[in-house]
C-alpha cells in the first residue's frame, strides 16, 4: 500500500491552493465541501473561481507564489500547469511540516485526493495511488449506482439510536446482529424510500422486540418494467439482490429473474386467462406470512405495480396487518413498449391525450365505455386485449372509429423477442391471428402509429 487512507477534518482549517485554473477550481470545490477555509493564490483566476470569491466562499490572492504564503496553512495543494513550480511548492511545504498535494505528481505528495462517493456522513474513497486516476473514476461511477443516495441518512438514523441500542443490548455479538438486521431490513428500506418517520418507528419497534425469535420483515412492491432488464430502477435492482424471497408474476421476463440473488427463494404467483396460479387473496396473505417470518420480500410485477397490477389491493392488506412496505415504481408497459416501437403516445400533430384501458372480457365481449374510447386526437392503449382483439376492434368501429385508423400490436416489447404488427383498426385482429401473435402484448390505436415508419429505432437481437 503506497498511501494510507485517512480522513482529514478540514472544518475551519486554512487551506491554500496554488493555481487559478480549472484544476485549481475542482480542488477548491472539494475542499469547500469538506468545510475548509480556502484561499487560492495565482496571478490570474478562471471565471468560476472569481464567482466563488464574489459569493464569499473563498479568498483570492493575485500574486505569484512565495514561501511566506505557506504561513499558517493546514494543507496545501499545488495545482498549476507548471510542474517545476508545483514541485517547489511541495518541497517548501514539506520542509515546514505542512501536508501537501501536487496534482498529478504523486512523488511530490504527502497525500493524494481520491475519487469520492459522497453519502455524507458515509464517504467512500477510491484511489489508484496516483497510477491510474481514470480507473479510480470508473470504479467510482460503478459504486455511485450501487450505493443509494440516501445512505448518509441511514448512518444518521443509526447514530441517533446508537446509545439506546448499546444500553438495551449489552452483548456485542447480539448487538452486531441487531444492527445487521436493522440496516438491511425494514428501517433501512423505509428510510431509503423517503419515509423518515416510518423508518424511525420501525427501528424503535425492532429494538423493543430485539429479544423476539424472528424480527419483522418487510415487503417491497417492485415494478419490473416491460421486460428489458436495463430499464429496472437502481432501487429495484438492489432490492432483488438483497431479497430473501421474490414473489413474481407471469409478465416478469427471464432476464430480470436472472438478476435475483441465487440464494433467494422464488415463488411464482402468475396469472393468465383461465389459469390463476394463486388467487389474489392467497397472494396477499402469502406476503403477510413471509414478512411476519422476518423475510425481506420483493413482490415483483411486470410494468408498474399501480397500473393494472393490483398493487393497491396488496398494500391494503399489508397496511391492515401492520407490515412495513415500500413501493418501487417501474416503467409501465405502455411507456416502454411504445418507446421501443417508435410510437409516441402523444404528439402535437396527432394526439393531445392518451387513455389506458384493459381488454378483460365479461362474458363474450370486452366491457368498456366505448364512447370515451372513440375520441378524436386521442391515443388508445389497451392492456391484456389480445384474446378479445377482434371484438374490441369491431366495437370501436361500431361506435364511430374510422376503419382506417392506424393500429399496432407490440408483442414482448422492449426485449430481444419484440415484434410489432402494424395495421388498421379494421385489419389488426386478422393480421395478428395470421402471424400467431401471443401475450404479453400491448395494443396501440391512434394516428400516432403512423410515426412508427419514421421513428422505429430499436433493432432487436434475437436470443439463441
Amino acid at each position: 500500500m503506497d498511501f494510507l487512507p485517512i480522513s482529514l477534518r478540514l472544518q475551519g482549517k486554512p487551506c491554500l491552493i496554488v493555481g487559478g485554473g480549472k484544476v485549481a477550481l475542482r480542488k477548491a470545490e472539494l475542499l469547500l465541501r469538506a468545510g475548509g477555509q480556502v484561499t487560492a493564490l495565482a496571478p490570474a483566476f478562471c471565471p468560476e473561481l472569481e464567482r466563488l470569491a464574489q459569493e464569499g466562499k473563498l479568498a483570492l490572492r493575485r500574486k505569484a507564489f512565495a514561501v511566506p504564503d505557506l504561513a499558517g496553512c493546514f494543507v496545501v495543494i499545488a495545482a498549476t500547469d507548471d510542474r517545476a513550480l508545483n514541485r517547489a511548492v511541495a518541497q517548501a511545504a514539506q520542509q515546514r511540516g505542512i501536508l501537501v498535494n501536487a496534482v498529478d505528481q504523486p512523488e511530490s505528495c504527502d497525500f493524494i485526493l481520491p475519487a469520492i462517493v459522497d453519502r455524507a456522513p458515509v464517504v467512500v474513497a477510491i484511489s489508484s495511488g496516483g497510477r491510474a486516476p481514470v480507473l479510480a473514476r470508473l470504479l467510482k461511477t460503478r459504486l455511485e449506482s450501487l450505493i443509494p443516495a440516501g445512505f448518509g441518512r441511514l448512518a444518521e438514523l443509526a447514530g441517533r439510536f446508537r446509545a439506546q441500542v448499546k444500553q438495551a443490548i449489552a452483548d456485542p455479538k447480539r448487538r452486531r446482529s441487531f444492527w445487521e438486521q436493522a440496516l438491511t431490513g425494514a428501517p433501512a428500506e423505509l428510510l431509503l424510500a423517503g419515509q423518515g418517520a416510518a423508518a424511525e418507528a420501525a427501528l424503535a419497534k425492532a429494538l423493543e422486540e430485539s429479544s423476539a425469535l424472528a424480527p419483522l420483515g418487510y415487503v417491497a412492491l417492485v415494478g419490473a418494467g416491460p421486460g428489458d432488464p436495463e430499464l429496472l430502477t437502481l432501487r429495484a435492482l438492489r432490492l432483488l439482490q438483497e431479497a430473501d424471497v421474490v414473489v413474481y408474476d407471469r409478465l416478469v421476463s427471464t432476464e430480470i429473474l436472472n438478476l435475483i440473488r441465487p440464494e433467494a427463494e422464488k415463488l411464482y404467483a402468475g396469472k393468465s386467462r383461465g389459469d390463476h396460479s394463486l388467487p389474489q387473496e392467497t397472494i396477499n396473505q402469502l406476503l403477510v406470512r413471509l414478512a411476519k417470518e422476518g423475510k425481506k420480500v420483493v413482490r415483483l410485477k411486470g410494468g408498474d405495480p399501480f397500473v393494472f397490477g393490483r398493487g393497491g389491493e396488496e398494500i391494503e392488506t399489508l397496511a391492515g396487518e401492520g407490515i412495513p412496505f415500500l413501493i418501487v415504481p417501474g416503467i409501465t408497459a405502455a411507456l416502454g413498449c411504445a418507446s421501443y416501437a417508435g410510437i409516441p403516445l402523444t404528439h402535437r400533430k396527432y394526439a393531445q391525450s392518451c387513455l389506458f384501458v384493459t381488454g378483460h372480457r365479461q362474458g363474450d365481449r370486452p366491457n368498456l365505455d366505448w364512447d370515451k374510447l372513440v375520441v378524436p386526437r386521442q391515443t388508445l392503449v389497451i392492456y391484456m386485449g389480445t384474446l378479445g382483439l377482434k371484438e374490441i376492434c369491431q366495437a370501436l368501429i361500431e361506435h364511430g372509429m374510422p376503419q382506417e385508423m392506424p393500429a399496432a400490436l407490440i408483442e414482448s416489447g422492449t426485449t430481444a423477442r419484440q415484434r410489432v404488427i402494424v395495421a388498421t383498426v379494421a385489419t389488426l385482429a386478422d393480421r395478428t391471428r395470421a402471424e400467431n401473435a401471443k401475450p404479453p402484448a400491448l395494443i396501440i390505436i391512434g394516428e400516432v402509429v403512423k410515426l412508427r415508419a419514421k421513428l422505429a429505432w430499436f433493432k432487436k437481437t434475437r436470443l439463441a
